[in-house]
């Protein structure tokens, strides 16, 4: 019987594991009470057993409302069965019974889902119930008692749900933050367009390849690439086929690179990749493997087929120079292969 959380009907599309999770507590919480139903049935306590029934009719509805988007409904029902039933279980059993474990269900779902004045007004509220009904039990006797092995039976299983849904919930809550914490990372880090990384994570991951480098020197490479005339495409075709022609430009790429090379998005359409272990011949190897590869690239819009070329320059790092001027380097290399007709590889170690 756990308690959900504060409905808000904008919410639904926005968190859809949240509502999901919602329906699965209810198809887990309806479980529960038709394993009572039984339960108080064979122990004789034919109120709560009925009680039970009515707890997993306002479950099938709840579950019923969340499906069709009638979240606030569904909270209320979740709500108001949680408060009555471990209310009237308590009174009905006895305190020892546990039924009030299930009060403190409603404590992370309230701050998880709502703003935290409303949330603690909320505790507040729950606090002095909890407290309320704890209280009542030193005064009166159970309305309906049962046998001290038959109390401890139903205290251990009730116990043992609110463990189970706790940590239930909890294994949610970390794989819903660390989803999120993964897809800020990506987003971080990733060019949105293409899927490459961007510009400030491919410097980052190159300034730690250059510290590899200089404690164990090896072969570094960096490739710069540009689409060949990328602005008549755009200009002739519009931006949604430069878009395109970017991504499928972006697949040939990533597709070309091993395993330890790494390349990005550096700018428009500039691409800069960089090989490490990798010379200057086996970089102009690889590099003309990928501009006729691009070469035979065909982005098709409205019928028409359109071709694509690349042009790239290649350099080679040396020791301890600063990665500007590196880069700086694979530019000149690139702009020397524009000016000699583009579709082309050019190299330079100067």
């Amino acid at each position: 019987m756990p308690g959900m959380q504060q409905d808000n009907p904008h919410k639904r599309d926005a968190r859809p594991e949240f509502w999901q999770l919602s329906m699965r507590c209810c198809q887990l919480a309806g479980a529960v009470d038709v394993a009572f139903f039984f339960i108080f049935l064979l122990l004789g306590s034919p109120i709560l057993a009925w009680v039970n029934v009515i707890s997993v009719a306002m479950y099938v509805y709840a579950y019923r409302a969340f499906a069709q988007r009638r979240n606030r409904l569904a909270i209320m029902l979740i709500r108001t069965e949680v408060l009555v039933h471990a209310g009237l279980g308590t009174v009905l059993v006895g305190w020892e019974s546990g039924f009030h474990y299930f009060l403190l269900m409603f404590i992370p779902a309230l701050f998880v889902t709502m703003q935290a004045r409303s949330a603690w007004i909320l505790v507040a509220c729950m606090w002095a119930y909890y407290v309320s009904l704890d209280a009542l039990m030193w005064y009166i006797e159970p309305l309906q008692p049962i046998s001290s092995n038959a109390l401890l039976a139903v205290h251990v299983f009730n116990l043992t749900v609110v463990f189970g849904m706790f940590s239930y919930l909890s294994l949610f809550y970390v794989n819903t933050v660390t989803r999120a914490h993964k897809r800020l990372a990506r987003m971080a880090t990733t060019d949105s367009l293409t899927s490459l990384f961007n510009r400030r994570h491919i410097i980052a991951l190159t300034e730690k390849e250059l510290a590899r480098h200089h404690r164990r020197p090896s072969n570094l490479t960096f490739m710069l690439m540009d689409v060949d005339h990328f602005k008549q495409i755009n200009d002739q075709y519009g931006h949604d086929v430069g878009d395109r022609v970017l991504g499928g430009v972006s697949q040939v790429l990533k597709d070309s690179m091993r395993e330890q090379d790494f390349i990005g998005r550096w700018g428009g359409e500039e691409f800069l990749a960089v090989l490490p272990g990798t010379d200057i011949e086996q970089a102009a190897a690889s590099a003309e493997r990928i501009r006729k590869a691009i070469e035979v690239l065909v982005v098709e819009s409205d019928g028409k087929r359109i071709s694509v070329t690349i042009s790239i320059g290649i350099t080679q790092y040396r020791a301890e120079e600063l990665l500007s001027n590196a880069i700086a380097r694979a530019d000149h290399a690139l702009y020397e292969g524009k000016s000699a007709g583009r579709n082309r590889v050019e190299v330079t170690l100067i």
